[in-house]
Order: C-alpha cells, then sequence, then structure tokens
C-alpha cells in the first residue's frame, strides 16, 4: 500500500512543474483540489505555500525538539510556507469525528511526534499581506489560538522511501463518501480521512 501511495506522489509533484520555475518565490503557493462525486458535485481545495528541501534533512527535527523548528516561534505549524493555509468547501465534512460545515478555514497542525500529527480546522481567517495593518487576520500561524477551532484530528505518519523535494497536500481514495488528505514532505508522510456529512 506504502508503495502505490509514493507512486501517487511522485505523480502529482511531476504534475506541479512549473516552466517558469525562475519567477517563482522561495516557496510557491500551491493548490490541492478534488471534487466529490461526480462533474457535478462539490469541491473541496485546499491552498498552501510549498517550501522546498533546499539539501536540508531531517527537516522535522527528532526528540523533544521534533517540528520545533517549522513552528518558527509560534504556537503550531502553518502547515505549508508563508501565509496561512487555508481548506475551502462546498459540502459539509466530517474531520476525525467532528462536524466541519461547507465554508472556508485555515489548517494548522501540531507536530506532536514521527508517529502523530494533529490536524487543526480553524475559523482564523489567514492574512495574504504580513504587512497590510488594515487587513484582517493572522499570518501564518502567529497569532494562532485554540478557541478558533473547529476541529482536531490525529493524522497517522509514515516513511516513505524517497524524499520527497517540495511540501505536496494531495487527496488519495477519493469517493462520493469522502477520502483520504496526505501531506508529504522529504520522508514523512501524514494522512488524515474524511467523510462527507
Amino acid at each position: 500500500m506504502r508503495l502505490s501511495y509514493v507512486a501517487v506522489f511522485f505523480a502529482l509533484l511531476l504534475g506541479f512543474a512549473d516552466v517558469a520555475h525562475a519567477q517563482l518565490p522561495a516557496s510557491p503557493r500551491g493548490q490541492a483540489q478534488t471534487q466529490i462525486g461526480s462533474r457535478e458535485g462539490p469541491w473541496i481545495t485546499v491552498d498552501y505555500g510549498r517550501p522546498i528541501l533546499r539539501g536540508r534533512t531531517n527537516i522535522f527535527g527528532s526528540g523533544e525538539e521534533y517540528g520545533k523548528s517549522l513552528y518558527a516561534g509560534a504556537p503550531v505549524w502553518r502547515l505549508g510556507a508563508n501565509q496561512s493555509t487555508s481548506l475551502m468547501t462546498e459540502t459539509d465534512l466530517m474531520i476525525g469525528g467532528q462536524h466541519v460545515p461547507a465554508g472556508t478555514y485555515t489548517m494548522f497542525a501540531e507536530l506532536n511526534s514521527p508517529t502523530s500529527w494533529t490536524l487543526i480546522i480553524s475559523n482564523h481567517k489567514g492574512k495574504v499581506n504580513p504587512r497590510d495593518e488594515n487587513e484582517e487576520g493572522i499570518w501564518g500561524s502567529y497569532g494562532y489560538s485554540p478557541d478558533m477551532d473547529v476541529a482536531r484530528a490525529t493524522m497517522q505518519t509514515t516513511s516513505v522511501d524517497a524524499s520527497v523535494d517540495q511540501l505536496s497536500i494531495v487527496f488519495m481514495d477519493v469517493s462520493a463518501n469522502g477520502g483520504l488528505m496526505g501531506v508529504v514532505w522529504g520522508n514523512t508522510m501524514a494522512m488524515v480521512p474524511f467523510q462527507v456529512h
């Protein structure tokens, strides 16, 4: 099973290739999208920053410091780079046994250990421009507060044999009833199931 997910990831990574790479920012934005059920079905879209390893190894760290460098002083990880990661769903979902109504949210992660992360769906609004004092919301995960949480779900993590250079979020095993959302970077893949509610 692990091998088939790796094959899916590499196929998707090739699809993200951009011939105008010289004009991309250090961590370009990316989107993961899926449509539920049929061509007329509702969409789920994740918009996120896609950091690149650039030769770094053991990106998540180890021991008590696991994940902390990715927090960069914030209370949780923005699940990517730069501005907050956003989730837009046109249908109600169940994530971690909790109801997530159709709408737009921000997503974060607590990196608890190499074998378990916590996905956080939040009502925080993400800022596009961190220098714009008139824009409402938070930049990345700075200013995150758990009282804005809509849902929390345990993400199961596993290692992959090949190192994935650029962080990627993908949808897998999608059916009319739900599927899996996966995050892969370096040699780590984290997955969480979701159901259509």
